[in-house]
């Protein structure tokens, strides 16, 4: 850090009432709402060379289906993560163990996923910064490195299930013909060639993203058709918040559709993306006005998303809940399908994954349901591929200054949801961030008690699975890192908590600003 930044830390400690003690772990060195000094550059060039501009609105009306257009994109290829394989083989899992009574879990995580998703986008709106370059500003070396290294562990689990999920569907395709390591590897290459998209146009690689939703809800939804599921029940598992007879399946299924959900990444993604858009920081009006479209946008982008996974909970609801393998295995047989010996031959519960389930589909409903299956699928692992590789590069500018694998990958991204929620709760939350824009006290009570919730469901997801796999050497293994583990996210919140409380002291709830402030100090607004 330079001479200029550290005087500006000092000047923010001094002006807090001598809370240097405090303050200096989560620093103040540079306003994000103010330009940098011209000597004094920004420490990261943003990835989006050219911004989408946005058209005036001379009347200044509440709400411009123009602008809105104007601004939509960010939140469809965020919702994306709400579409990879690893929720859709949840969704299928999710109806084949419990029929259609865990919906309501499946509605209230989409709806607790946009409230994190708004704090997410807001951060990047009002600072101009992504997640993890306000991570790199405000935290010190060594937690700054260890929130890389986990949110890169979360990414790399992610394109794992993703990529795992397009080799399975182009194995589909090809009944067999393509073997699932021939599957990733084209997979892997057609992603990049992809991702060359971004060189013709913001706007067209959002539009190729809105294909492949597009491809989802129409292969999906194909199937929603096919299979017709009840829509009485379908609504009272919507809006009944209980769980008639459901024993620990049921719950550690619960407990998978919000683990599956809600992924620490996506936080990181969506910061960045709406940085793509051209909003003059220093006009409050237009700032507040992004923020709105952006959560619109969100909302619009997340139903979509809800109703393709309903689509899948659903049909497998409908069709394949309390069925046995021997019943499945019959109905292969009869329709001498290839993948008959998929399933044993004994009365256990049919237990399915997003290969079994196309072939579920195919036997009971033709090929065509099998091919369609696949079709979408491939679109799902294709689109949150490159959205994942989007993610990685977004954190990496941080650092620069098979199938059966997917509770695993499930578990690994469980545990870095800590290192997404903490971090944007708090900068949300710190005035001398967001100036005007900082979370109220509600927003600060509501999201910390959100991320309470979050983390301890996906520390019962984790403990479940562990325990299931019955060995003493992990459970030992899992013990000691469990101890630094459980360190690291005190450590990450009891720095949230002192932050907010430095904040509120520097402010005070009563205090009216009246003395002038320095040029790169922000101006401090109470929140009620």
């Amino acid at each position: 850090m330079g001479s200029s930044d550290t005087e500006r830390s000092a000047s923010y400690e001094d002006e807090a009432g001598g809370l240097g003690g405090v303050v200096s772990t989560i620093s103040s060195s540079r306003s994000p709402l103010q330009p940098p000094a011209a000597d004094d550059g920004e420490p990261f060039s943003t990835y989006f060379d050219s911004k989408i501009p946005i058209p005036e609105d001379e009347t200044h009306s509440c709400f411009s289906f123009r602008k809105l257009w104007a601004f939509t994109g960010p939140g469809f290829l965020m919702s994306i993560a709400y579409l990879d394989p690893g929720n859709i083989e949840s969704d299928l899992q999710s109806g084949a163990v419990a029929g259609f009574k865990l919906l309501w879990v499946l509605l209230l995580a989409t709806v607790i996923g946009l409230l994190l998703q708004r704090l997410a986008a807001r951060l990047g709106v009002v600072t101009g910064l992504h997640l993890a370059e306000v991570c790199h500003r405000q935290y010190q070396k060594v937690p700054r490195l260890i929130l890389w290294l986990m949110v890169e562990l979360a990414i790399i689990g992610s394109d794992m299930q993703e990529v795992i999920g397009s080799a399975i569907a182009i194995n589909l395709l090809s009944m067999g013909r393509i073997p699932l390591w021939g599957g990733v590897l084209i997979t892997i290459a057609d992603t990049f060639v992809f991702l060359f998209l971004d060189k013709y146009g913001l706007r067209k690689l959002e539009a190729f993203f809105g294909l492949l939703i597009t491809v989802m809800a129409l292969t999906f939804g194909y199937e929603y058709i096919t299979v017709k599921p009840s829509q009485e029940k379908l609504l009272q598992g919507l809006f009944i918040p209980y769980c008639q007879d459901c024993g620990t399946p049921q719950l550690e299924q619960a407990v998978g559709i919000v683990g599956a959900v809600i992924m620490p990444h996506n936080m990181y993604l969506h910061s960045a993306l709406v940085k793509s858009r051209q909003v003059n920081r220093a006009d409050k009006r237009e700032v507040r006005e992004a923020n709105k479209y952006f959560f619109i946008e969100s909302c619009i982008a997340l139903f979509v998303s809800f109703i393709i996974n309903i689509f899948v909970v659903t049909v497998f609801a409908e069709a394949f809940f309390n069925k046995t393998n021997a019943q499945v295995r019959q109905v292969c047989a009869n329709a001498s399908s290839p993948h008959t010996e998929l399933f044993p031959s004994d009365n256990g519960t049919l237990e399915v994954d997003i290969y079994k389930g196309g072939a579920v589909l195919g036997c009971s409903f033709g090929p065509a349901a099998l091919y369609i299956w696949a079709i979408g699928i491939l679109a799902a692992g294709q689109s949150s591929t490159m959205t994942g590789t989007y993610s990685g590069q977004f954190v990496m500018e941080d650092v620069e200054h098979l199938t059966g694998m997917n509770d695993f990958l499930n578990v690994l991204m469980s545990l870095q949801l800590p290192f997404a929620l903490i971090p944007v709760l708090t900068f949300t939350s710190l005035p001398s961030v967001m100036s005007d824009f900082a979370n109220g006290l509600l927003w600060r009570v509501a999201g910390g008690l959100l991320i309470l919730l979050l983390c301890s469901i996906n520390l019962y997801f984790v403990a479940a699975y562990v325990l299931a796999l019955r060995s003493l050497p992990l459970y030992v293994g899992a013990a000691a890192l469990s101890l630094l583990y459980l360190a690291f996210v005190a450590y990450l919140t009891w720095l949230c908590l002192v932050a907010l409380g430095a904040s509120f002291l520097a402010c005070g709830s009563t205090v009216s600003v009246t003395r002038p402030l320095r040029p790169e100090q922000p101006p401090c607004h109470p929140q009620k």
